[in-house]
């Protein structure tokens, strides 16, 4: 937020200080008197306490569109009056007059640091925003138009709801406005909606509430029944911050809250990382590299087995005949298991499977937001589920990889005892896998591929989570994963426990770091059912094969990345390189196999264990 010294001039003795009308403005919230232009300079934010103004179509034009950019689209259509409702359309016509705009909303066709878009402003002063039949049309033609000329749609609520005065009509409003938008986003489009103070009633109930990212300024108060209405209609005492913006973060309704200085660069941003570019275009200047002579050259440095398991990875590799995967993974399965157990003598180091249990679990391990940070070029975190809350446990966002846009979901653990209370201790709730799935259907709209990091002790398995659904959120995303049309990675990075692990892990490959382990439930609890002695997990682990050579063994798995010394954050950037690097190959396979032959090689994958 901008800084600025006080305006104030001192008066002189024995006269009352006089305030020259237009100069100043006086803060509803915290009642001081401002400075205009500071004001202005601020981008329209009280420089003593933070709150927001609401501002005109003309000011909001002029700080998100580029100058000179843009053309207003469908303006003067003819109002209707339905309900003959008395004095509405002179109500009308004198706001027209007044405040130099047609409706309620602005549609324009311009640029955002010159990315084109559609842009449509909803302006609170005309009838509370309300949307009556011409804001509805204005917005629906605006969206079609987006549509057949491919362009991004970013629309900026402020709004009452239902415009009264319209009745029923006001009501259809909702319904064609989300129709047009659903056109829009069949035709992979990307939608962004910017939410400010205030958005409810039937707004909120339809065009408000579907982009692909929703977006909100600090403090706007966003619902369906605005506070007075719930408190007048069932009496009900409302907590301090009930509904703002903050309060629709924390419950997993938006995907972030942004400052209105930072507005005009996150929305260019977010254009471009949803613009639609086949994702295999970005890497074609590093193809070359990942040739068949610089495939068997790389291949010794990155995986752990023998030469003949090396050489039947780069067959499978290079494959070339994409329709026979399925038909050939059986054979690929029997074949590494022969050379992993002829290799299994020659392995650097002896160590345990609990050790490995105990390394995987290790308070200093680097977690997913490590690995993302340190892999991934500008990473943006989005949040929520959309329906209940945002889950600390899984993060997920958009990440570049050499210029290619990728979504990048993982389960996270906390490192300090606060961090892991809001984490819960990296086990997911039904509302992170719903997020996780979120984004997967955004990435698959998009066409950008996959990259998930595994590491759970498992879904959590409260009383709360049972409530909110945790074994249909698992099931849901196992069954939509099956079949996603993009490329799918997931990589265990340290505990892979049990189902709330699977939950990220139907991807078209599966790999695992090599002190992660990989299990149907924690060698405790193995121990506990099967020998009623949970202090024997030690040898639960040696039983139940939960190391990344066990599961490559197995067939469960396709790579191991290795660890010289187990991870820690003086090794991570080594690692994370070489993470990197075997990341890069998979995108440079998989990204020009057309949607169909990704389905049905992470069917078949699933289908031959």
């Amino acid at each position: 937020m901008l800084k600025f010294k006080k305006t104030s001039s001192v008066p002189m003795a024995g006269k009352e200080p006089t305030v020259p009308e237009g100069l100043w403005v006086k803060c509803d919230a915290c009642g001081e008197l401002l400075y205009k232009e500071d004001v202005k300079e601020n981008h329209y934010i009280c420089y003593k306490c933070g709150k927001y103004f609401r501002i005109s179509t003309r000011k909001r034009l002029r700080l998100v569109m580029d100058k000179g950019s843009y053309e207003k689209w469908d303006e003067g259509i003819a109002n209707k009056d339905p309900l003959n409702y008395p004095e509405y359309p002179e109500k009308t016509a004198s706001l027209q007059e007044r405040l130099k705009i047609d409706e309620a909303v602005t549609c324009v066709k311009g640029t955002v640091h010159g990315e084109p878009a559609v842009v449509c402003i909803c302006d609170g002063r005309f009838l509370m925003g309300s949307m009556g039949y011409v804001v509805g049309e204005k917005i629906t033609r605006a969206v079609e138009r987006a549509t057949e000329e491919k362009l991004p749609v970013v629309i900026f609520t402020c709004s009452g709801g239902a415009r009264m005065q319209e009745g029923i009509v006001s009501l259809m409003q909702m319904a064609k406005t989300s129709a047009a938008l659903k056109r829009h986003a069949k035709a992979g489009l990307f939608y962004l909606s910017v939410l400010t103070d205030p958005t409810t009633g039937g707004v909120t109930a339809s065009f408000a509430m579907l982009g692909d990212i929703i977006l909100a300024e600090p403090g706007a108060l966003v619902g369906f029944a605005g506070p007075r209405v719930i408190e007048q209609t069932i009496r009900q005492k409302l907590p301090e911050g009930f509904q703002r913006a903050e309060f629709l973060l924390g419950h997993g309704l938006i995907d972030g809250i942004v400052e209105r200085e930072d507005l005009k660069e996150t929305i260019a941003k977010l254009i471009v990382m949803h613009r639609q570019v086949e994702p295999k275009e970005a890497l074609i200047p590093n193809r070359r590299k990942y040739s068949a002579g610089a495939e068997a050259a790389n291949l010794e440095a990155h995986d752990g087995g023998s030469g003949a398991e090396r050489a039947w990875q780069q067959k499978s590799a290079l494959e070339e005949d994409k329709t026979s995967r399925g038909a050939a993974y059986a054979e690929n399965i029997s074949r590494k298991k022969r050379f992993s157990r002829a290799d299994g003598g020659k392995r650097k180091e002896k160590v345990s499977p609990w050790e490995r249990v105990q390394r995987a679990r290790a308070k200093d391990r680097p977690s997913a937001l490590d690995y993302i940070r340190e892999i991934f070029s500008d990473f943006t975190e989005l949040h929520g589920d959309r329906h209940f809350g945002d889950d600390g446990a899984v993060v997920g966002g958009i990440g570049y990889l050499d210029g290619c846009p990728v979504t990048v979901i993982g389960q996270q653990k906390g490192k300090t005892t606060k961090e892991n209370i809001t984490r819960n201790f990296g086990m997911p709730s039904p509302e992170g896998y719903r997020k996780a799935l979120r984004l997967m259907g955004q990435a698959e709209k998009f066409r950008r591929p996959i990259i998930c990091f595994v590491d759970t002790p498992g879904a959590f398995c409260g009383m709360e989570a049972e409530e909110r659904g945790q074994g249909e959120a698992i099931a849901k995303n196992l069954f939509e994963m099956s079949d996603l049309t993009v490329p799918v990675l997931s990589i265990v990075i340290g505990e892979g426990g049990s189902g709330g692990a699977l939950a990220l892990a139907v991807g078209n490959e599966v790999w695992m770091m090599e002190n992660a382990t990989y299990t149907i439930l924690s060698p405790e609890g193995f121990a506990s059912i099967m020998w009623k002695d949970a202090s024997k997990a030690p040898e639960a682990a040696e039983w139940m094969r939960v190391t990344a050579h066990d599961l490559r063994d197995l067939g469960v798995i396709e790579k191991i990345i290795p660890e010289p010394q187990p991870a820690n954050p003086q090794n991570i950037g080594k690692i994370a390189g070489t993470m990197q690097e075997e990341i890069r190959r998979f995108l440079h396979q998989y990204l020009p196999m057309d949607g169909q032959q990704l389905a049905q090689q992470r069917y078949q994958r699933f289908r031959n264990m």
